[in-house]
């Protein structure tokens, strides 16, 4: 199949509404060619893009207080956070700019104030020599036609661990599944693909550790012992899970230490006592700042995969300050503040490895979000 590109130059009126809707099986020509020429902005929220999106796609998103602030006119640099792609852009290796959103078949069905429609008059506005088009039906068309151009987590499959191995010395040795504390059933759960979150006994698991590839550990209480610390990095965080503790000055260390593990290739596991309040805190925290992201959203992802979080309330009021913190800056690379967000790919621009929901089965402990019952 092929495109033909070679439209008119455009007049500045109406340049919004001139927008020309690309189908599926054009993009996928793009996306199947040997030199890629093709940037697909997707801007679907957050949540939706990790749990599927286009492979090679980059996640459009910025808060409606930056929104606000420029009046419509925001520019490049928040439509196209990521330095390197941007300059990309700026030099004209792309030939087009595809935008997608869940489902419009055009701009016209796209909401007036809504991501898609403010970052295609910011891409109108300075299109960089590249053609700008509508993904015609959006993420849902695209994944119906083909699935396989999307990210598909897929379980990891082999090792079965029992709960009751290796168990720490506050727990009997016959342990079992009815009488471990719903906090420590399963196992670590992926936040992200270099973050996982859970409790002290599963920092106690050293099988576990092993089995995810986790390199790095945050201890998020002022009691728990590092049980390994000649097999991995550490970084203790002694705060108490109480409403005087000051978590929120910890949260740029942490970050920090987040970001230079993952710029290493490592993982991440943060943990305080249960996996509830503190460690949740910490991983609420790297997420809203990494990915420019309000509370509710961070914490509707992070409870998706471990469904008993819950900081404590002094906690939550400094993630809301900390909320205003992020979303008030008004430039992406100052309002992100972090590593993550520098030369390389935004954190989301990779799938997740292992799904939210999923079967139990070998390796459950793995994939798993807590769900059990307390009484089994």
């Amino acid at each position: 199949m092929y495109l033909d590109l070679s439209f008119p130059p455009r007049t500045s009126t109406m340049v919004i509404m001139e927008v020309p809707t690309l189908d599926c099986a054009s993009l996928r020509v793009f996306l199947d060619a040997a030199v890629p020429s093709c940037l697909v902005l997707d801007c679907r929220s957050f949540i939706s893009f990790n749990a599927s999106h286009i492979a090679g796609s980059s996640n459009v998103r910025f808060s409606t207080i930056v929104r606000r602030r420029a009046r419509g006119g925001l520019g490049l640099e928040h439509i196209v956070p990521n330095e390197d792609t941007r300059s990309r852009l700026l030099s004209g290796d792309f030939q087009c700019v595809v935008l997608l959103d869940d489902r419009s078949q055009d701009l016209s069905q796209a909401k007036k104030d809504g991501t898609l429609m403010v970052a295609v008059t910011a891409l109108c506005r300075d299109p960089c020599g590249a053609r700008v088009f509508i993904l015609k039906g959006g993420f849902d068309a695209f994944s119906t036609e083909y699935p396989e151009m999307c990210t598909k987590p897929t379980p990891p499959q082999g090792l079965s661990l029992p709960l009751s191995s290796s168990h720490p010395e506050s727990a009997g040795p016959g342990c079992s599944p009815c009488n471990t504390p719903l906090y420590d059933q399963g196992g670590p759960v992926e936040i992200l693909p270099f973050l996982y979150l859970g409790s002290a006994y599963h920092a106690s698991r050293k099988d576990m550790l092993d089995m995810l590839g986790i390199t790095a550990l945050i201890n998020v209480s002022a009691n728990c012992p590092n049980h390994f610390e000649d097999s991995y990095q550490y970084k203790s965080i002694p705060v108490e899970d109480n409403h005087k503790a000051d978590i929120s000055s910890w949260f740029n260390e942490a970050i920090e230490f987040i970001d230079s593990v993952r710029n290493k290739g490592g993982r991440v596991f943060v943990h305080c006592q249960a996996g509830i309040s503190r460690s949740a805190t910490i991983c609420l925290a790297y997420l809203m700042r990494t990915n420019r992201v309000r509370l509710d959203e961070a914490f509707e992802f992070v409870k998706q995969r471990r469904s008993i979080i819950s900081p404590n309330f002094s906690f939550m009021g400094q993630l809301l300050q900390f909320e205003s913190q992020v979303l008030a800056t008004s430039s992406c690379s100052t309002e992100a503040g972090s590593p993550a967000l520098g030369n390389t790919s935004t954190v989301f621009n990779f799938p997740v490895s292992i799904p939210v929901h999923s079967s139990a089965g070998q390796r459950s402990f793995l994939h798993s979000p807590i769900t059990t019952s307390p009484t089994c």
